[in-house]
């Protein structure tokens, strides 16, 4: 992210603040084909991922088990609005990246890769791992080179026909044919087990301008969907059932779609106490809960990818662990408390501009107390005044960052 670092000319010290940059599941905007009305939903919920991420691995010596939830190659504005989404998914292994350590975010998603997806979602990862499913005969017309080529998802297809992820007249599996917007729609609603409620709703009325094109067995996981909100039509009110799926585009939906499922890999609860000494403490189900935050855990309150030290009493948060350490956390509805007035001090990671070259986000480190170091990221406000010569706003320079509600109002450039 060295282009991150070049001088920025500015007139006086007034910068302005960024207002969105997310691109929504199901659109591909770099294209140029129009916007997904989804784009209007996750607005302004993904702001920092233009900073070099950080990568958290995890091994095991007994399952060589690695967590990895952020990726050098989900960058540009047409995919880092997905970090988010990835992040999450990654936390609780459903949807990984590739053992090259790149997601692709931009590479289409195949069938198999969404229903080896789709079958983790619905936490059956395990006996789609089972020797019982992997030796499982599967009467495809393509289930030669099921076992050939894919031999580690032929589990994942026998348990997906298991859970009526396939259409009954469906005589082959297809693993390299691209998803398409229509095929991940319908699969995700059986993920869900709502096929009833799709063909409820078979009779509905698409508005859509190319409803023609989505077929009349269709009609309903579509109508249903929409109205799950999994996904959404474009602003030119199409909604382009034909319509390849990216793995970015692919990672919201899944997210989406999870949020409405079981989820035993995670905790919920209240935040009952201020982060000391890197433990978390919450109260959930009336019972108090403490958990060590690891190093590089993936925090996001407000949208925006913070560090420990934002998490306030009163916040209502969602925990993953791994190896008894929270990995991953994200606050579902922030408490309203005034006592808002920061200051930072570290080092400088990075910063981001928008449209204008101006100051968007700047991302400090911190070293936390176990003397690991730990990266925060802060919207700028439009007032933002630099105290110091910006010139020497460089990587790895001291910084102060003051602010108010998680917005950085003056730095101060050591």
């Amino acid at each position: 992210m060295n282009h991150l670092f070049k001088k920025v000319l500015v007139t006086g010290l007034t910068l302005a603040m960024v207002v969105g940059g997310s691109t929504a599941a199901f659109a591909d905007n770099s294209k140029g084909k129009g916007n997904d009305k989804d784009n209007d939903r996750d607005k302004g919920r993904d702001k920092v991922q233009a900073v070099q991420p950080i990568k958290t691995n995890y091994n095991s010596k007994n399952n060589k088990i690695e967590i990895k939830l952020t990726f050098d190659d989900v960058k540009g504005s047409d995919v880092e609005w997905a970090m988010r989404y990835i992040a999450s998914l990654a936390s609780k292994r459903v949807f990984e990246g590739y053992e090259d350590g790149t997601f692709q975010p931009r590479k289409t998603i195949t069938r198999i890769e969404a229903i080896t997806a789709a079958v983790r979602l619905m936490g059956l990862r395990d006996q789609a791992e089972s020797a019982e499913a992997m030796q499982a005969n599967l009467n495809f017309s393509d289930a030669d080179k099921i076992k050939s080529k894919y031999a580690w998802a032929t589990g994942y297809v026998s348990v997906a026909l298991q859970n009526d992820l396939f259409e009954e007249s469906e005589n082959a599996v297809q693993p390299e044919k691209e998803a398409d917007r229509l095929w991940a729609t319908t699969l995700l609603i059986k993920a869900l087990k709502l096929q009833n409620e799709a063909k409820a709703k078979m009779n509905t009325k698409l508005t859509f301008k190319d409803a023609n094109k989505i077929p009349a067995g269709s009609v309903g996981y579509v109508a249903l969907a929409i109205e799950k909100k999994l996904v959404d039509g474009y602003e030119d009110n199409t909604f382009r059932p034909n319509n390849p799926v990216t793995r970015a585009e692919l990672a919201a939906l899944l997210d989406r779609t999870g949020s409405q499922l079981p989820d035993n890999t995670s905790v919920r609860g209240t935040v009952n106490a201020a982060v000391t000494n890197n433990v978390l403490t919450l109260t959930t189900d009336g019972q108090s809960y403490s958990v060590e935050l690891d190093a590089t855990a993936y925090i996001f309150r407000n949208g925006t990818r913070v560090a420990a030290s934002e998490l306030r009493v009163g916040d209502s948060v969602l925990v993953r662990t791994y190896g008894g350490k929270a990995i991953f956390i994200e606050v579902l509805n922030a408490t309203q408390d005034q006592q808002t007035d920061f200051t930072v001090v570290g080092t400088l990671n990075s910063y981001t501009l928008n449209a204008s070259g101006q100051i968007a986000t700047i991302a400090i480190n911190q070293t936390l107390s176990s003397g690991s170091v730990q990266t925060a990221v802060y919207n700028a406000a439009s007032n933002l005044s630099i105290q110091g010569d910006i010139s020497l706003l460089t990587a790895n320079r001291a910084i102060e960052l003051r602010g108010k509600n998680q917005v950085v109002h003056t730095i101060v450039i050591r």
